[in-house]
């Protein structure tokens, strides 16, 4: 206690350019504040200020000195203040982005949920597949599946996003189990398009990982379709496990080519640098966090 009351001392006296100027603003004696920086100085064996009656100058350790003070002191402001917020109640208005298919699965239905727990926070939803611009759009938090490169962002990992080969067994029992990347070419693959171009699959083969190009005769720019079509047998579908998992569980489909499979950018919640992140965004994203966590979770 000594050492950080000698040190905010010193803080406070180099910010107001004298020991009465403090010592006012203490309510204090002047010399209460004379002998705290006698005892610094002492106890760091070097002098940190030039003192007169007049006024007072830092020495060079001073000056030196005086920069860590002053990062200490505001840390520490910091943490009280990261601790005060815990203790408090989550309040105000979220605005959250997230993709289309991800956010109407994995983030709508966590939503009444969240807000049970924090009864003074409003929330709106915005699901749209397109990267927004958090700052320019005022958004709070955006879910994002990607890798992430903006380093004004700050990124809070939430889940890994493995992807599968998927397929019904009907669908299977019809054609064929691939046992090889190559062998896709001789199967119906429902890919995804994007901007008119058809996406390759991304797998690993002999250490090595490349982008297959696959072909059918149906193609969508929409994930639940291609869900939906390899459901009904009517070809492969490269997806998520966010998107899938269930249906696996289930036995509707089953997995192929498993050791093939490379891995995916993870599942991040993105928010704008903030020096005070409001306690209402750190609850949400903690939420979020802890309810991916459980094993459970995707097999639902």
């Amino acid at each position: 206690m000594d050492q950080f009351k000698q040190i905010s001392t010193f803080v406070d006296v180099a910010a107001k350019g004298s020991l009465s100027a403090a010592a006012r603003a203490e309510g204090i004696a002047p010399a209460m504040i004379g002998r705290r920086l006698d005892a610094l100085e002492e106890r760091l064996g070097v002098k940190l200020l030039q003192r007169t009656t007049r006024k007072i100058v830092l020495t060079n350790e001073g000056t030196a000195f005086l920069e860590d003070c002053q990062r200490i002191l505001t840390d520490l402001e910091d943490a009280e203040s990261s601790v005060s917020e815990r203790s408090a109640k989550a309040s105000g208005s979220l605005l959250i982005s997230a993709p289309a298919g991800f956010g109407r699965q994995h983030v709508a239905p966590l939503v009444p949920s969240f807000l049970a727990e924090h009864r003074d926070v409003t929330l709106t939803l915005n699901l749209n597949d397109r990267i927004v611009d958090l700052i320019g759009e005022g958004i709070d938090v955006a879910i994002r599946i990607a890798d992430l490169t903006d380093s004004n962002l700050i990124s809070v990992k939430l889940a890994d996003n493995d992807r599968v080969i998927v397929a019904a067994p009907a669908y299977l029992r019809r054609h064929g189990t691939p046992q090889t990347p190559d062998e896709l070419s001789r199967h119906n693959c429902l890919a995804i398009s994007s901007e008119g171009s058809q996406r390759g699959w991304t797998l690993k083969q002999h250490g090595k990982v490349s982008v297959y190009k696959v072909g059918g005769n149906m193609v969508c720019n929409d994930g639940e379709v291609l869900h939906n079509w390899a459901l009904n047998g009517k070809g492969l579908a490269w997806r998520s496990m966010w998107e899938v998992g269930a249906a696996i569980e289930s036995g509707e489909l089953v997995t192929v080519l498993d050791k093939f499979i490379a891995p995916a950018p993870a599942i991040y919640a993105v928010f704008a640098q903030r020096r005070h992140l409001p306690l209402r965004i750190r609850a949400f994203v903690d939420f979020l966090r802890h309810a991916y966590a459980q094993p459970s979770y995707w097999r639902r």
